[in-house]
């Protein structure tokens, strides 16, 4: 009922982050040139193809409610943040087009993604343009944040596309090539590093120290390890009703994410034919055979514990910047959905 409850919250506050940030994140992309913003309001759910309204979503909104959330518990106004929220959720959509492209993936949020519909040149040039709004967004800004802003996610996108890299090579990387650490660092760089300059903007804007500024961004980042954690089993076992993908698609890409490491360097016999599983091509029975090999070689339960033991890290960190934690409610609300969610 305690886990129910807390999820219920977190949906709150993340439609009311919608709510918010919304207005400025569509103003924000219609300002696109007309060559461009049809991929864009198609990719974000605003339009269909054809360019006809449609209602779909826009994505969870986490990144930016932890900017507003972290300038909350900062003791900041949230409102003079909006800007920096909706840049942050541009620069996640930025990696969305283009991983997309990266990873021949052909649903997101239950529809065909933006390459499919609109080619492959088209959605990477759309992601380029939502990086480009994202930093000129925090240019433009007045606030007296806005400059030390703009520095820091710049130098996480640099960080991102390090991870993205690392991602990509590992992919050619046999089995037994691929340590825990190094994919430790990939996913921290991959996904927390954004979850990190989501807490830091707030924590810049709210007009903290850089002491509470660097707490806030290691809780996000450590956050951001436990939702990837937990994205990674999503990604071999969630359902594709609720996921919006195939089931075990990383698994088919020979995808050396977290429990798949896991159990490779786990010196068990379902380990060992997990790499066997993926020295070959891997059809619907080879990836559901990789699934439970991953299970029995304990991939599966170190992810979990794992992710609970980042998500306690997380919570120290936190402590550092803001003492009273009963303060950053809200912040512990969204850490504890994007880790206790099953799809």
């Amino acid at each position: 009922m305690q886990d129910t409850v807390e999820g219920s919250e977190a949906v709150a506050l993340l439609g009311r982050t919608r709510s918010t940030v919304d207005p400025q994140l569509r103003a924000t992309v219609e300002s696109l040139p007309a060559s461009i913003r049809p991929v864009a309001m198609y990719h974000f759910g605003w339009e269909h193809a054809d360019g006809t309204p449609a209602a779909g979503a826009a994505g969870k909104a986490i990144r930016p409610a932890l900017v507003l959330a972290a300038a909350r518990a900062l003791g900041g106004d949230p409102q003079p943040a909006v800007r920096a929220a909706a840049a942050v959720e541009l620069a996640h959509n930025f990696t969305l087009l283009h991983d997309d492209v990266i990873d021949e993936d052909t649903t997101r949020r239950h529809r065909p993604t933006a390459w499919t519909v609109f080619g492959t040149p088209a959605a990477i040039i759309a992601g380029d343009a939502l990086l480009a709004l994202a930093l000129q967004l925090l240019a433009e800004d007045r606030h007296p944040a806005s400059a030390a802003a703009s520095k820091r996610l710049a130098a996480c996108v640099v960080e991102l596309c390090a991870g993205q890299q690392a991602d990509c090579a590992f992919e050619e990387c046999a089995p037994h090539e691929v340590s825990l650490e190094e994919c430790l660092g990939m996913a921290t760089a991959k996904t927390g590093a954004l979850l990190g300059c989501a807490c830091a903007l707030g924590a810049l804007y709210a007009g903290a120290g850089e002491e509470e500024v660097a707490a806030m961004d290691a809780f996000g980042r450590e956050a951001g390890l436990a939702f990837q954690l937990i994205d990674d089993l999503v990604g071999i076992w969630g359902d594709p009703d609720q996921t919006g993908k195939p089931a075990g698609a990383d698994l088919a890409a020979h995808k050396k994410t977290l429990p798949v490491v896991a159990a490779l360097a786990s010196g068990t016999p379902a380990g060992a034919e997990l790499a066997q599983l993926y020295r070959g091509p891997m059809d619907a029975s080879a990836v559901r055979r990789a699934a439970e090999a991953v299970d029995r070689a304990g991939g599966r339960d170190w992810a979990q514990l794992q992710a609970a033991d980042r998500m306690a890290g997380a919570v120290h960190e936190l402590s550092r910047a803001v003492p009273d934690l009963s303060a950053a409610g809200d912040l512990l609300s969204l850490a504890e959905f994007v880790t206790r969610r099953t799809r």
